[in-house]
């Protein structure tokens, strides 16, 4: 019987930190939408251009970091710097008095997210025995998603007791503790070799067009900024919204670790085949939600796509590329995804603005279709991951 493979003390010491982040940015985030519409009286459209712009112009940094984070064979400065930069920059979400101020604060907290993400990404994976990739990621993304269930609770019990403005500065404190942990994490000794050159143009064929796939699919991703909008179409108050939205990061949260148990054993393009399927079953709830118990099921359906899609996508990424361009690969793929958030967000709030959320989700459809159909052409090897056994 093969010995059990522990998950590092780096996964886990990262996952603490992505709680405490995430804890601060979900008192925030989930509520910008709200904010936005109910506070500064923008559309739909502003509030797409908002995370949109915010995450490409971010993302233009995930494969400059990546990329020095290979050349320099250093990612803990790149970390502590990105997780530091969203840290300082919540308070300014407290000042706002426009939505264009909104998006300025939102670019340099996303800026903080560009510069971590890729060099972050690039621990796990090299922490981590392969057998146990996808599990390691999920467990990275769960501490992640318990983060913002505890923000998002947060969120509903203090709004109501200290408004919008108020609980943005408060949102500051477990940014704070998150940045202390950083300077635990310890790195693993490279070893020196022959300068190997560092080019996103040596990334393989079969990566460059899985990251194609993925940025496809972002185009036509809706995220919880949208499915908020719907909860506030349908009716719902500012905070049964902010509910639903808790909903949605607890079922994230549960179905995390074990979608990545699960690309270990059935493979990372299966597993992500199923997250794009079920966002597509998703996108047909929501074209015919007229009522709070379809809203529900929508959100929990929201939860388990993103868990089967979020760490297993990233964890495809480090499987296909060489090992000296692992943080590379990682940033060259978010920032491909991040780019594609721009016209992603412009073009759903417009249809959103212009016709109606019924059609906005049928576009969304449309693509996750197209998307599914290009996955079954990514080349995997033909003796995937299994490793059911060491568990």
């Amino acid at each position: 019987m093969k010995k059990r493979l522990k998950i590092p003390k780096n996964v886990l010491l990262l996952g603490l930190i992505s709680l405490f982040t995430d804890l601060s940015s979900q008192m925030v985030f989930p509520l910008l939408p709200l904010f936005l519409t109910t506070i500064l009286h923008t559309g739909a459209t502003a509030v797409g251009i908002i995370e949109g712009a915010a995450e490409t112009t971010a993302s233009l940094l995930k494969v400059i970091s990546g990329y020095w984070s290979d050349k320099i064979k250093k990612r803990k400065p790149f970390v502590l710097a990105g997780y530091g930069l969203s840290t300082i920059t919540k308070p300014l979400f407290a000042i706002a008095k426009t939505w264009p101020f909104v998006l300025f604060a939102r670019i340099i907290e996303r800026t903080g997210k560009g510069m971590r993400t890729a060099p972050r990404d690039a621990i796990v994976a090299e922490s981590t025995p392969k057998q146990i990739r996808g599990k390691s990621y999920g467990i990275q993304r769960a501490f992640d998603g318990l983060g913002s269930v505890l923000g998002a609770l947060g969120a509903i019990i203090l709004l109501p007791l200290l408004g919008y403005r108020k609980l943005f500065l408060f949102a500051f404190i477990p940014g704070i503790i998150a940045v202390l942990l950083i300077p635990l994490i310890k790195e693993a000794k490279v070893k020196k070799k022959a300068k190997e050159k560092i080019s996103i143009k040596k990334l393989p064929n079969n990566l460059k067009f899985f990251i194609t796939v993925s940025t496809i699919f972002t185009i036509g991703q809706f995220g919880y900024a949208f499915l908020l909008l719907k909860a506030k179409k349908t009716g719902l108050t500012d905070v049964s919204s902010i509910i639903l939205y808790l909903i949605f990061f607890i079922v994230f949260t549960i179905a995390s670790t074990p979608a990545g148990m699960i690309s270990d054993k059935i493979g990372r393009k299966n597993t992500i085949t199923m997250g794009y399927i079920i966002f597509a079953i998703t996108s047909i709830m929501l074209i015919y939600t007229k009522n709070t118990t379809m809203l529900v099921l929508s959100f929990i359906l929201y939860g388990i796509f993103y868990a089967f899609v979020d760490g297993t996508q990233r964890a495809m990424v480090t499987d296909l590329a060489p090992k000296h361009l692992k943080a590379t690969s990682l940033g060259a793929y978010h920032t491909m995804i991040g780019i594609a958030a721009l016209p992603a967000g412009i073009i759903l709030g417009t249809i959103w603005d212009k016709t109606n959320p019924e059609t906005m989700f049928v576009y969304a459809l449309t693509i996750s279709i197209i998307s599914i159909a290009l996955l079954q052409m990514i080349k995997t090897k033909a003796k995937n991951i299994k490793t059911s056994k060491t568990y």
